[in-house]
């Protein structure tokens, strides 16, 4: 298809290194500790000093990098302003320690607010709605044990601290940075509130993790909202994006290689979670827990350190067959919802 994906760049920039991607915009890449090894940041120039878009984790090695991107590729001139696209931690990583920099930090006020509690919510063991939220996800006893003695996740861990302030952006909003005017458009279903910025003045298209190419961002359901539909509200962003997407735009998105092709890669992103909600209602003709339904969501098993995103996933595709009243949930003996296609 002519409109079919296309990556200009074959590679991405090494480590330390930056690829122009345009008039005054530059794309590096930072190292991250998991299967998905990367996340993709983007400078831009204006003039007096840098507007960075998304920041990495915080670690000793990713300041270094930065500061050798500083000191190298972006020429030693300040950063004067950071966009962060979203809340998740390889984005808002090191947002603290840009400010306490000099940066201003501009995002939406759902990513800075959940942010910023996340940071400051440290727990040493998981909450009880936690462990509910696991049990009912259909994890094994001795699954839940382990989860039971495990020191959870928490963002403190590798987010900066965040002082108080910033300016917020919203649906509508254009903002200047790169000496272009960029569109604020805001997604949902992966983040609340996720910022993507579409330039007024050429192609260029900021992605974030709402529009990837290769890969589907994580649409997940958490112990904080358990009957939340991320998924309906990914398909509706996705939708929505549709009438302003052209073929040449240049979408530089927050993992894998920029591409251009977005009318089809909109197209092929609904479809994949459409295909996978059938495979997921036929397997629901039997009583299912979330647990047993990583095959037909993904072709194959999921163990080890992705097992963790594979059930949220699993939990958000059977919220969404749920709320569409295609299937029905009642608690089996062992306290797991057993879902079922009606």
């Amino acid at each position: 298809m002519s409109d079919a994906i296309h990556h200009p760049w074959a590679e991405p920039p090494a480590e330390g290194q930056a690829v122009p991607v345009g008039e005054g915009a530059l794309w590096m890449r930072l190292p991250l500790p998991m299967a998905l090894d990367h996340v993709n940041v983007y400078a831009l120039d204006d003039g007096d000093g840098w507007t960075l878009v998304d920041t990495g984790f915080s670690s000793r090695r990713t300041k270094a990098i930065w500061q050798a991107l500083i000191d190298g590729p972006l020429a030693g001139k300040p950063v004067r302003r950071l966009i962060v696209t979203h809340h998740h931690p390889d984005h808002i990583g090191l947002a603290g320690w840009f400010q306490a920099m000099g940066a201003e930090l501009i995002t939406t006020r759902t990513a800075w607010l959940l942010a910023r509690m996340l940071v400051l919510d440290v727990e040493e063991t998981p909450t009880p709605e936690a462990m509910q939220f696991y049990r009912r996800a259909g994890l094994s006893p001795e699954a839940l044990a382990a989860k039971a003695s495990q020191r959870p996740f928490n963002f403190a861990d590798i987010v900066d601290a965040m002082p108080l302030g910033f300016t917020r952006i919203d649906e509508g909003d254009i903002l200047t940075a790169g000496g272009r005017r960029w569109l604020v458009r805001l997604g949902h279903g992966h983040a609340p509130d996720h910022a993507t910025l579409w330039s007024l003045d050429d192609a260029l298209i900021l992605g974030g993790d709402q529009l990837l190419p290769g890969i589907s961002a994580n649409i997940g359901v958490y112990p904080t909202e358990p009957e939340a539909d991320p998924l309906g509200e990914w398909l509706a962003s996705t939708a929505g994006f549709a009438p302003l997407a052209r073929a040449d735009h240049l979408v530089l998105p927050g993992h894998k290689l920029p591409f251009t092709g977005l009318p089809f890669r909109l197209v092929q992103m609904a479809e994949n979670h459409h295909a996978a909600l059938e495979r997921l209602h036929a397997h629901l003709s039997t009583p299912q827990t979330a647990a047993d339904c990583f095959v037909p969501l993904f072709k194959r098993e999921i163990t080890g350190d992705a097992f963790g995103l594979a059930l949220v996933e699993a939990v958000a595709h059977l919220n969404h067959l749920l709320k569409q009243g295609r299937i029905s949930r009642q608690l089996n003996p062992q306290g797991a919802w057993a879902w079922q296609a009606r």
